[in-house]
């Protein structure tokens, strides 16, 4: 006897089906929004780069105002991020993302007509502005746009690819479109990309808004040290560590930082609620990025110094060398999820430390005779792995587990003490390596060894940085594996 199922069931079913098919096809696409949205703003840390020399000869920079157009990108970014991921909290994370990726299209415009100097530079500070709005609030979606674990884990590991992905690509593309276009392109590939990206991001979350204001005594306070500790970090990267301009930048970034500290402790609107530091976890999630972040850009900047000047690498065949890089950035994102499941966050993040300063440590042994597929590749991929691994790691313990109000800012800090440790990286280890090659000892030394000793000794203390963040990331994450219902 045949059995059949009611008309009606059936027709159950099928609604069911279809909203099950719509639900996941529309996840997707989100997915995909905030990764391409991940990937052109880390994109623009590095294409730019590129093509500083044509924008120099083309539109007559001069040599001291050259550095703004990387810098005024990097200021306004860094400076402004918690305030961005605050007013996604209160505003609307879709409609913070949405606003910050539509004023970055406009300003690559803007960057790509560009017929002077100043313009190019307001042009940079602009893109920078809605990188700030953009990126926390696309970070913090992806806890509120994915309501399962599994989910989430996957979005959480492209958005990390995308990371470092980005820079790779941004060298890769940089050459290219500078030797085949114009350098005007490296603005205007933004244009479609964020196009895209606006057109995609209906389908994210939208009802994400949270009642509350936004402080103005705080917002001044906490950009403007910001500001001041951002452009302190600049200044030291290209005047030294003895700069008195920096130096003084940095006793008002204290001052202005503590006294928004003392203020969001008493403000009933807060731009940063100091609840978030209660969890031990969470802080020592931003404490171990600072210094996770330290270690593996300042030796990509060095090792692209290495690559260029010692083994006269082309800008585009330097971009090719760092593939390796890339490979291991999608490795450590991609296993990173599951190891969590399994192993505490405090060993997770201290083994990806660990291999991190291992390649840097590996890095510093390089010569002048370096060779690429022996040395230099498998160090890359190393480090990268360990890189993926860690930022995976503390990006869950930061953004996981917190109320729903304070996800844009949670995400903020996150964001804040990346691109400050990268900041930090770079004035450092480029600090240290030219400090070391014009010591009298290296003077007598050719060119070329005198370049490696200086890169050599900012590797090893990469490798100590990298060290210092295993130690600390055993000292404050998590000691459990993620709990039955966190994986649901």
């Amino acid at each position: 006897m045949t059995t059949t199922r009611p008309e009606g069931r059936e027709r159950e079913d099928g609604v069911a089906k279809n909203q099950t098919t719509t639900s996941q096809r529309g996840a997707l696409v989100a997915l995909l929004v905030i990764a391409t949205a991940q990937l052109m703003l880390v994109l623009d840390d590095s294409i730019v780069n590129i093509a500083l020399p044509s924008i120099q000869t083309e539109l007559g920079v001069e040599a001291v105002d050259l550095p703004w157009v990387v810098n005024a990108y990097i200021l306004a970014f860094g400076a402004l991020l918690l305030l961005g991921g605050r007013v996604g909290d209160l505003w609307g994370r879709r409609r913070t993302l949405q606003a910050g990726i539509a004023l970055f299209v406009l300003a690559s415009l803007a960057g790509g007509f560009g017929q002077t100097t100043a313009m190019l530079v307001i042009a940079r500070a602009v893109q920078g502005i809605g990188a700030a709005m953009a990126a926390p609030n696309a970070l913090a979606l992806i806890a509120t746009t994915f309501s399962d674990r599994a989910t989430r884990d996957k979005a959480l590991s492209l958005y990390g690819a995308m990371s470092g992905l980005g820079i790779i690509l941004g060298l890769l593309l940089g050459g290219v479109l500078t030797d085949t276009l114009g350098w005007r392109w490296v603005f205007f590939i933004n244009v479609p990309i964020g196009l895209l990206v606006l057109l995609g991001s209906r389908t994210l979350v939208a009802a994400d808004r949270h009642r509350g204001r936004l402080g103005v005594l705080g917002a001044v306070l906490g950009t403007a040290g910001m500001i001041a500790l951002v452009y302190a970090i600049t200044r030291f990267g290209e005047d030294g560590l003895g700069d008195p301009v920096a130096i003084a930048l940095v006793a008002a970034a204290a001052v202005l930082l503590t006294a928004f500290v003392l203020t969001q402790a008493r403000s009933r609107n807060p731009l940063l609620p100091l609840s978030l530091f209660h969890d031990r976890n969470r802080t020592g999630a931003y404490v171990t990025m600072l210094l996770l972040a330290i270690g593996p850009m300042g030796t990509f900047y060095v090792l692209t110094l290495h690559l260029q000047q010692v083994q006269h690498y082309s800008p585009l065949q330097t971009g090719l060398a760092w593939l390796p890089f890339a490979l291991g950035i999608v490795v450590g994102a991609g296993i990173a999820p599951k190891l969590l499941l399994r192993i505490a966050p405090r060993y997770v993040a201290a083994t990806g430390a660990l291999l991190g300063a291992a390649a840097a440590l590996w890095f510093s042994t390089i010569t002048v005779d370096s060779g690429y597929w022996l040395h230099l590749a498998p160090a890359m991929f190393v480090l990268a792995l360990g890189f993926g691994l860690g930022v995976l790691t503390l990006t869950q313990a930061a953004v996981y587990r917190v109320d729903p109000d304070k996800a844009g800012i949670a995400s903020a800090l996150l964001n804040s003490a990346q691109q400050i440790g990268v900041a930090i990286g770079l004035a450092l280890l480029a600090g240290i390596a030219a400090t070391v090659t014009a010591r009298p000892a290296n003077a007598a030394l050719a060119t070329d060894q005198a370049l490696v000793a200086g890169y050599s000794t900012a590797l090893t203390v990469a490798s100590g940085v990298l060290l210092a963040a295993a130690v600390l990331a055993l000292a404050l994450l998590r000691g459990q594996q993620a709990t039955a219902a966190e994986q649901q």
